[in-house]
């Protein structure tokens, strides 16, 4: 197994994800496209990794370098590679697969509760998810885009707000719209800069929730790495 993690600016990085492949000695390459990191080869890695980031995939002229990714994206699902998107990252895939990628009616940013479908609670990486063997999932959001379920994709989780916060395509390929990757230290920073919401508050139910959230996002990782 080798794994490429891309990063689409560099104030959201890979967070548990670098730290389950590291803990595990999985090899991993991870490219910075905000600081002028080229994309590589496809060729070596057997999965890749898109995170998140700020831009829009509508808007793909304010930041040239989406339109390479998303070429690389799609050539990687066609040769079969084992692909995740983390926010941003979803919406390139959903983008490259053929769906409508769009500003949603409002923002989400903290801790919400996604309910997890039938095929969610039948998938083997998704089921990790779920709280005490229910059809929720606890997750950090932070996005305004949405995007519509590409064709052929099953949808896996859902919120009133959002109907698609996650599918999979094929048997290889995941999209999440929320943040698997967080750490309480990453929900701080980002916080840091942002006005209008309640910081102590999303801080303190990082604090509270992060154990079993990293428990469950790191089953999560084992069945996406086949491990």
């Amino acid at each position: 197994m080798n794994v490429l993690i891309i990063q689409n600016v560099t104030s959201e990085g890979p967070g548990t994800i670098a730290d389950h492949l590291r803990t595990n000695n999985f090899p991993f390459t991870c490219i910075d496209l905000e600081r002028g990191h080229s994309l590589p080869d496809s060729a070596p890695f057997s999965h890749v990794v898109i995170l998140g980031g700020p831009m829009a995939v509508y808007e793909m002229d304010r930041t040239p370098y989406l339109k390479d990714e998303a070429l690389f994206i799609e050539k990687a699902v066609g040769a079969g590679k084992h692909v995740l998107g983390v926010c941003l990252g979803a919406q390139m895939l959903a983008h490259v697969l053929g769906a409508h990628v769009y500003p949603g009616r409002q923002k989400e940013i903290g801790w919400y509760n996604v309910a997890l479908t039938d095929d969610g609670m039948k998938d083997t990486c998704m089921a990790e998810l779920a709280v005490e063997d229910k059809r929720i999932a606890h997750v950090f959001q932070w996005h305004g885009d949405t995007f519509d379920l590409p064709h052929g994709a099953l949808r896996l989780a859902s919120s009133d707000l959002f109907p698609n916060q996650a599918f999979r395509y094929s048997d290889r390929v995941y999209a999440l719209q929320f943040h698997i990757e967080v750490t309480p230290g990453i929900v701080t920073g980002w916080l840091r800069n942002e006005k209008g919401i309640d910081h102590p508050l999303i801080d303190r139910r990082s604090r509270e929730i992060y154990a079993p959230y990293l428990k469950r996002a790191e089953g999560f990782y084992r069945a996406f790495w086949g491990t």
